[in-house]
């Protein structure tokens, strides 16, 4: 057998060099793909983060009943940190917000206000711990009637409920709470804290492309018209695709960091309401149950969209026009539920 020169063994060196490295460079790569603490980006389907909430997570959320009185407004604390917010109609033409809090410490909610027995309607799709500050009679007996789990301020005042006397509005005004507060509610009361309901849309890490459904349209500018005393409208801000909210034409602020309200997602429709008879105080019904139609806004573009909800306590679906369940942008959403025959404007 003949012998190898030097310049062969050489080269046969250096190969077996290269291919030693190359395996250990193969190697760390492996390591570094089981490397537990490293997370892959998940595009959508309700895993992603959202208004700095895990949507992986299981805790059941808040939902606190928010006073949207002219007197109240301005007052207005910690919305921002809501991933969901309800608005709808009251008696007497005002209306008041459901904003719902999972996984944040708010150190300012409110002010809070009391129960009326549809609010509760979207409490229970959201599994959430219904936050109030009083009842009518019709949302005391619905509260009986479905075992909501509930925090009432009447019952809690200066224990889960504070007021804030430093406000020159009147007293019915003056009612806050934190989240640390109501944590602490739910443990006293023995509340379950997780939950096994699916969280009510679906969302995307990444913008969604809408341009190829039916019937999309631009919308930079949005009213929503609830009575001769509220109209909640938002002008789009396109820099950092978030909708800016007003009421009546005024910045919708927060009285705690001072910055205007934003958010990224709208979802708007109509259901009839009615005045409850015999009701003294002109409180109102609300015929929520059924299906209809309305608009996803959201990023410079309304969609049309349809919804349906069969019971009080299941959750309202969002489909296409197709019938595919609508898939929202990441961010915080503000659910219009505005009376039919009111004016809606997206241009």
């Amino acid at each position: 057998m003949k012998k190898l020169g030097k310049n062969a063994v050489a080269i046969i060196s250096i190969i077996f060099i290269v291919l030693i490295g190359v395996g250990i460079y193969f190697l760390i790569g492996l390591n570094e793909d089981k490397d537990p603490d490293k997370k892959e980006e998940v595009k959508q389907g309700n895993t992603t983060n959202f208004s700095g909430i895990d949507v992986n997570s299981k805790t059941r959320p808040f939902a606190v009943m928010i006073n949207n009185h002219s007197a109240a407004r301005a007052n207005h604390a910690g919305l921002q940190d809501a991933y969901i917010i309800y608005e709808m109609i009251v008696e007497g033409g005002l209306t008041r917000y459901l904003a719902l809090f999972k996984d944040v410490d708010v150190e300012k909610i409110g002010s809070v206000r009391s129960a009326r027995h549809y609010f509760i309607d979207y409490a229970l799709e959201n599994d959430a711990i219904y936050v109030h500050w009083g009842w009518s009679p019709q949302a005391q007996a619905d509260i009986s009637k479905y075992q909501v789990n509930n925090v009432n301020g009447l019952a809690y005042e200066g224990i889960y409920f504070y007021r804030d006397t430093d406000l020159d509005v009147a007293y019915e005004h003056t009612g806050f709470t934190t989240t640390s507060m109501l944590e602490k509610a739910a443990e006293k009361l023995n509340y379950n804290r997780d939950t096994n309901k699916p969280l009510l849309l679906d969302y995307s890490t990444e913008s969604v492309d809408y341009s190829n459904l039916d019937g999309v349209k631009d919308a930079t500018n949005v009213s929503i018209r609830y009575s001769s005393s509220v109209t909640s409208s938002y002008e789009y801000d396109a820099e950092n695709k978030v909708y800016k909210r007003f009421v009546n034409g005024k910045v919708h602020k927060d009285a705690i960091t001072g910055k205007q309200y934003t958010f990224k997602n709208i979802i708007t429709y109509q259901v009839y309401n009615s005045n409850i008879t015999g009701d003294d105080k002109g409180r109102q019904d609300f015929d929520n149950l059924g299906s209809g139609e309305g608009y996803l806004i959201t990023e410079g573009k309304a969609i049309p969209i349809k919804w349906s909800k069969d019971k009080r306590e299941n959750q309202t679906k969002y489909t296409y026009l197709n019938g595919e369940e609508i898939v929202v942008n990441d961010g915080n959403t503000f659910i219009q539920i505005q009376p039919t025959g009111q004016d809606l404007v997206i241009e």
